[in-house]
Order: structure tokens, then C-alpha cells, then sequence
């Protein structure tokens, strides 16, 4: 198998100008890349890529941690990393964890084996105090609020965003308010969720909040549980406009009327949400992304917060 030092004896040039001509340095004579190429092209020549990212010392590559896939909120947050990857000439390898604490430590891992030059983790299991130390062999940005300064982030305010839209629901009238989640007590957002309910109409019902919502069949379900309360709700905030969808899809199963029968908010700004006309909390997702992605390419550790928006439609 050809490698580079008898390329360079056919192409009548130095071991250093293949090297260069293979990790495409731009100081190279056209006439030198063309002599080169050309032995590459008539030796079937590939290149050992492991051994190219060890020589550049890096490997082009930023890992995207996610605990699940077809997700809307974790899929925004790829999508915008994505993005920016095809901008800036990277590749993304895709790290999912369902919240295994094993797995993503596996996968963080890989930067102290120069798999990759960073990761991007959206969403985490394991304590900072885990996930620190593996900061010294490449970059790990965070799509979450963190203090610690090793560690650069793109995050949104979500306890704000929380308190807006709860303030919005009882300027319009609603007192009893209930609203979905994803993960439980374990998730720090619906921890800020719980608290900023607590601060805009006091003491939670506990059958008012309603955990493990990931889809509009869950939001379905969801529905059928709050409707079904003795004093049901008369607005709901679902984690997510699919999850409002299933949720309005109930609601329309007992010919209820929306607005004027209950009051429904998602979030994500996501397509259904769009189709069906639903209010939605809009955290400008795609933007995390792209931004945690330039924050790990520039070895940056800001902490750079994305802002929210409210979009207002019929459903409230």
C-alpha cells in the first residue's frame, strides 16, 4: 500500500508538501499540489485520517450529546449545531444517552482518546462535578445555565420565561392552571417550572402537574387526566406543541371549545403548533445550537444567553 514517503519520491517533492497538499494548507505552489494530486489519483492513494488528525492535531469533529432522538426540542438544538458544522467545514457525530449517567461518560470520554476536539451536551445526567474534569482534553459547552467557569454555555432564561407566561395565563383570567413536563423533580427545568407556578398563584395542586410528556400521544393522555379532574383546569402549558396537540386533540374528543372552554400554550414555535394556531413559547432552540456550536469551534467559554419569545395566537 502506497504511503506518503513514496509519493513524494514519484511526485519529486518533500515528505512536508504532501503532507500539506493532504490537509489542504493554502501554502502550496499549484504546480507542486497538481504533481502531487495527480500520484495520489494514479496510486488509489487514501489517506489514514486517524494519523492526519494526530498530525493537525485535531479531528474536525464536535460530538452533539442528546438523551433522546425525535425530539422536537433536542432535534432543534441539533439542527442548529448542523447548521453552523456545514458553515464552518466540521462534522457532527450524533451522541445519544437517554440519561444513562454510564453512557455520557463514555461519550465524554472521547475527548481524552482526541475522538473529538468538543462536545456539545443539550441536556445532561450526571452532576458537574462528573462531567468537569473532562474539560481539560477538549471543549464542553452546555445548552443550560452553568456558574462553572470551565464550562462556556448558550442558554435561555427559562425560569423568566416560566413566570411570563404563567403572569400572561392569570392576566387573562385563569386561576386554575395546570401544566405538563418531561422528566420529573430530577429535571432542573421542571424544577424552575414548579417554583415559577409557586410564585404566580401560590400552592400546587399536585394533580395539576402531570410528568413524562414526550409526544403528542403522551399529550393525549395528559389531556384526558386534567379534563377528567372534579375542578379541571381551565389552561394548560404543555412542554411542547406536540404535547399540545395531543392535548387539544382530547379536548376536541369532548367537543370542547378553545379558547373559551380551556386555554392551551405549547412550546417550541414547532409545525403543528403553527397548523393548529396554538400560543407557544418560542426559546429559539435552533439558535442554542448554533451558538454552542461556535462556542466549542472558538474554545470559548462565555456564557451566552439566547433570549425567549412569546408568540401569541387564538388558543389563549
Amino acid at each position: 500500500m502506497a504511503n506518503i514517503n513514496e509519493i513524494a519520491k514519484i511526485a519529486g517533492v518533500s515528505v512536508s508538501t504532501v503532507s500539506r497538499v493532504l490537509n489542504h494548507h493554502k501554502y502550496v505552489s499549484e504546480d507542486k499540489r497538481a504533481a502531487v494530486q495527480k500520484v495520489i489519483n494514479d496510486m488509489n492513494y487514501t489517506p489514514n485520517r486517524n494519523a492526519i488528525d494526530l498530525i493537525r492535531g485535531e479531528t474536525k469533529t464536535i460530538g452533539i450529546i442528546i438523551p433522546y432522538n425525535n425530539n422536537q426540542a433536542f432535534d432543534q438544538m441539533l439542527h442548529g449545531a448542523l447548521n453552523k458544522s456545514v458553515e464552518k467545514g466540521y462534522t457532527i457525530t450524533v451522541l445519544p444517552t437517554k440519561y444513562n449517567k454510564e453512557k455520557e461518560i463514555e461519550y465524554l470520554s472521547m475527548l481524552k482518546n482526541k475522538l473529538l476536539d468538543g462536545i456539545v451536551i443539550t441536556s445532561r445526567a450526571n452532576p458537574w462535578e462528573a462531567i468537569i474534569p473532562y474539560s481539560q482534553y477538549g471543549e464542553v459547552v452546555s445548552c443550560e445555565y452553568t456558574e462553572h467557569p470551565e464550562i462556556g454555555c448558550a442558554y435561555i432564561d427559562r425560569y423568566s420565561s416560566y413566570l411570563e407566561v404563567f403572569q400572561y395565563l392569570k392576566e387573562k383570567g385563569h386561576t386554575t392552571v395546570a401544566f405538563t413536563a418531561a422528566r420529573g423533580m430530577q429535571s432542573v427545568s421542571t424544577q424552575q417550572t414548579i417554583a415559577a407556578y409557586k410564585e404566580i398563584f401560590g400552592e400546587l395542586r399536585p394533580e395539576l402537574y402531570y410528568p413524562d410528556c414526550y409526544n403528542m400521544e403522551d399529550g393525549y393522555l395528559a389531556g384526558k387526566k386534567l379534563l377528567a379532574l372534579p375542578a379541571r383546569p381551565t389552561a394548560i402549558y404543555a412542554n411542547g406543541d406536540e404535547i399540545a396537540g395531543g392535548i387539544y386533540q382530547y379536548a376536541r374528543s369532548l367537543h370542547m371549545n378553545i379558547p373559551d372552554d380551556l386555554a392551551i400554550i405549547g412550546q417550541e414555535n414547532q409545525p403543528i403548533g403553527i397548523a393548529l394556531d396554538f400560543s407557544s413559547v418560542d426559546h429559539q432552540l435552533i439558535k442554542v445550537g448554533e451558538q454552542a456550536f461556535d462556542l466549542v469551534i472558538q474554545k470559548s467559554r462565555q456564557k451566552v444567553n439566547i433570549p425567549y419569545r412569546i408568540i401569541h395566537r387564538s388558543s389563549i
